[in-house]
């Protein structure tokens, strides 16, 4: 059995826009929401309403002529105008200085930061956000998001986190996966070594609703290296010790309480088996651990 596959660190991303890290969590306090009243105190005194209405309506309107324009010379003109206004809007400060993240996990922050493309000082009116919503959801951590400007100078992307739920082995790979067996390409398996291991074809879509079932026999979970994917139909379990425990198609938590019971009595599951056969509701066949390899002796001590 192929052992999971430790992926290697990604290389840092350019020097973008200031991450939660910094701009979010660490400024407001652990578990505290962005407040737009705190935020449009730090606004520059050189910006007032009114301009800040003048400079953006002049944006829209750049816009539409740039887009309705159809003369080569009307729309040079628009974009030279346009070239003027973006230094305006700098100069104004209406250009990109912070990114808050919200409901992201540490490891999740650099991914999202890097998705959104923005770099600091890029005119902050210019940002499409249903392209920036877009470019966030797909970033495998995230589940659903929005994104937000607050003038002159921050964007907030607030998102729904995946939550990490097994990792997935298959094809001499291994993916993290959610609990609805969503991948999350970028969640490295070598950090979430706690997680349960499935395996195999269709192992990752057919895991939350085996997983559920196993973890509420806790002496089981205990023994349980991995749970292998069996022919698109049913799983194996393969324990601590190599030895194997075959579940039926159907029925598992049935076939699990039987198990429950056979290791109170006999403490099965602590002195090791070949293999337990579960598969036939009306019959648990138990095959023993060979002592030695047929026909190997085993030498007394003197």
């Amino acid at each position: 059995m192929a052992a999971v596959v430790r992926g290697a660190a990604r290389s840092s991303a350019q020097p973008r826009a200031r991450s939660a890290a910094k701009a979010g969590a660490a400024k407001r306090g652990k578990g505290q929401g962005y407040n737009p009243a705190k935020l449009s105190a730090a606004r520059r005194a050189g910006l007032s309403p009114a301009s800040a209405v003048s400079i953006a309506a002049a944006v829209v309107v750049l816009g539409g002529l740039a887009i309705v324009a159809t003369d080569a010379r009307v729309r040079a003109f628009a974009g030279r105008i346009g070239a003027g206004l973006d230094q305006q809007l700098i100069a104004q400060g209406l250009r990109v200085q912070t990114l808050t993240i919200q409901g992201a996990t540490p490891e999740a922050q650099a991914d999202i930061a890097r998705a959104t493309g923005l770099y600091r000082d890029e005119p902050i009116l210019h940002l499409n956000l249903e392209t920036l919503r877009d470019r966030v959801a797909q970033v495998g951590w995230v589940k659903s998001a929005r994104v937000v400007r607050l003038l002159p100078d921050t964007i907030v992307v607030a998102v729904t986190q995946r939550p990490t739920f097994a990792v997935w082995e298959h094809g001499g790979k291994a993916l993290v996966i959610d609990n609805t067996g969503h991948a999350i390409p970028e969640a490295d398996p070598a950090h979430f070594a706690n997680l349960p291991l499935v395996v195999g074809d269709g192992a990752d879509q057919a895991a939350p609703a085996i997983l559920p079932v196993v973890r509420a026999h806790p002496q089981v979970m205990d023994h349980l290296d991995a749970l292998i994917r069996v022919d698109g139909r049913r799983w194996d379990l393969r324990m601590k010790d190599g030895s194997l425990i075959q579940l039926p198609a159907s029925g598992e938590d049935a076939a699990l309480i039987q198990l429950d019971q056979l290791d109170q009595k006999s403490r099965i599951l602590e002195l090791g088996f070949e293999r337990i056969d579960m598969r036939d509701p009306s019959l648990v066949a138990v095959r023993p651990r060979e002592t030695a390899p047929p026909g190997q002796l085993v030498a007394n001590g003197a």
